[in-house]
């Protein structure tokens, strides 16, 4: 019998934020798959990183970070012909996914090509865009609001058109995009009703109206939350000061 593939959220890279469920299949699948860049760490085995074991055979899946365009379809469709070589052995294979498999995650062109193939499992995991509203102490959205995901690389006119139409707004993938990004905001007189937020859950987070931000880039790992509806925090985050510990 084949093995089960499993793509595991893992959240935005707090390891406690790991769900119980994924814990339990990260812990005990042989085969442990992740994606890496072509230079330094995966991020997705960081936050796993606790909890693996020395016995489990890693697979990381190299992903160019690059600007532009890159044979994408090339790379998954040759980390899928090695995955599906330890499915076949009898394998349990566990792709490692930040944040949760399908939301913006790399485990869906995995999914794509082997979930017809192999009896799979997706794990949810708390994405990045609900750990930022809980770290800016601010509500996403509420009754018959509007929220709207937008990917920083979306030109200004996009931007706008979706940012008009919706009551509650999620930029996200701001990296070099951040200075333009903000300048639109800005003249669409919204500054004052938008938070940012950068690596969320880790030891070097950031969170702060977007009013007070200094410099003109931001990491990949990074967001916009913006709200317009009717409810009374319009007005800004609610987030009280830090505590000392």
């Amino acid at each position: 019998m084949s093995g089960k593939l499993y793509g595991l959220g893992l959240g935005p890279g707090d390891p406690e934020l790991i769900t119980l469920k994924a814990h339990r299949i990260l812990t005990s699948a042989p085969v442990i798959a992740y994606p890496a860049p072509d230079t330094g760490p995966s991020f997705a085995r960081q936050i796993a990183a606790p909890f693996l074991r020395a016995d489990q055979l890693e697979v990381p899946m190299i992903v160019p970070m690059r600007v532009e365009r890159f044979p994408a379809q090339d790379i998954y469709d040759a980390a899928a012909v090695t995955l599906s070589h330890h499915l076949d052995a009898g394998s349990d294979v566990a792709v490692l996914c930040e944040g949760d498999p399908f939301f913006y995650g790399s485990f869906m062109y995995l999914f794509e090509r082997l979930a017809h193939r192999y009896l799979t499992e997706v794990v949810p995991g708390v994405s990045s865009m609900m750990a930022a509203a809980a770290a800016y102490g601010r509500p996403l959205a509420a009754r018959n609001d509007v929220l709207s995901v937008l990917p920083g690389p979306l030109d200004d006119d996009a931007l706008r058109a979706r940012i008009e139409s919706a009551s509650a707004v999620a930029i996200i993938k701001l990296g070099r995009h951040f200075s333009r990004i903000r300048a639109l905001i800005e003249a669409m007189g919204l500054t004052d009703s938008a938070g940012y937020v950068e690596r969320v859950s880790l030891e070097s987070e950031r969170v702060m109206p977007l009013a007070d931000v200094t410099g003109d880039v931001a990491p990949y790992f990074s967001m916009i939350l913006m709200y317009k509806g009717a409810e009374g925090w319009a007005r800004g985050a609610t987030v009280a000061p830090e505590r000392p510990l």
